[in-house]
């Protein structure tokens, strides 16, 4: 008999508009966050590891996870709400080859699991024993990891005059009660310009500015509003928290994450990983 699920969550994919649901189970093993296909039971661990390249024109935008067999798009903003509450062993069963969108950000996620015991199970915490450095010389952006005795992510936000967005940084220190207050409310975003270049290109027809946060050059959210002043910064910081997850644990670190993108993210965790092999 299968595991009923603890949380069921449906909506479409942002990229693929396509129907999703997805399940969250409970964990009765220290197995650690698993992608399940419902069919088949192929699962996919939420490693680094497991990560895979984007596909289509805006490659490098989400989070993938797959094999050659079985992949999962845009999962970096429910293992945001898993690793914001701090829940580290969970089976998350998918119908669809990406998760649902919702509002863009990781609000639904955390409401339905909020309260639920997912796992009796604690992670192993993962420390460093040197920083850990990668950047993109290209765009400015980079990421260091230090080592620390706690938990400390911050992101720093910075686009070039004109944007609509000034310059901005926000922190988290590992308390789930804030992080599901200050930032899983936070949703994904564009520039107006990003917005209608891509409108051009015929991507996301079934979006408005009503559906997903799009930024004017004058700093107004267009046909929308901002939920914090500073929603871009704190969905950024969002994004890096789920991305982190993939190390299969809490990083207990001071991370500083600076223009970053998921890509470097990514490669953080590449190269965290090969230091604890």
């Amino acid at each position: 008999m299968s595991t009923p699920p603890e949380i069921a969550v449906s909506g479409v994919g942002l990229f693929t508009a396509r129907p999703s649901r997805v399940e969250v189970r409970r964990a009765s093993e220290p197995t650690g966050i698993r992608f399940v296909h419902p069919s088949s039971s192929r699962v996919i661990p939420a490693l680094i590891a497991h990560q895979q390249p984007a596909h289509g024109p805006l490659g490098g935008r989400n989070t993938v996870l797959g094999d050659e067999h079985f992949s999962v798009a845009t999962v970096e903003h429910l293992l945001s709400a898993l690793a914001g509450l701090g829940v580290w062993h969970a089976d998350i069963v998918v119908d669809a080859s990406e998760l649902p969108i919702l509002d863009g950000s990781a609000a639904g996620f955390v409401s339905s699991l909020r309260g639920r015991q997912i796992s009796p199970h604690s992670a192993h915490a993962i420390r460093l024993t040197q920083t850990v450095r990668v950047e993109d010389a290209s765009s400015g952006a980079w990421i260091e990891a230090h080592p620390a005795d706690r938990l400390r992510y911050r992101y720093e936000l910075r686009y070039p005059p004109g944007a609509g967005i000034p310059e901005q940084s926000f922190e988290w220190e590992g308390d789930p009660d804030r992080y599901a207050t200050e930032i899983a409310p936070a949703r994904t975003f564009s520039l107006e310009r990003e917005a209608i270049a891509m409108k051009a290109a015929g991507l996301f027809p079934h979006l408005t500015p009503r559906d997903m946060l799009v930024i004017a050059p004058d700093g107004r959210a267009i046909d929308n509003s901002l939920r914090f002043a500073d929603e871009p910064v704190r969905h950024k910081l969002l994004d890096l928290i789920g991305d982190l997850a993939l190390l299969g644990g809490p990083l207990i670190a001071e991370v500083t994450a600076h223009k970053s993108s998921h890509a470097l993210t990514h490669e953080l965790c590449r190269r965290i990983a090969a230091l604890r092999r």
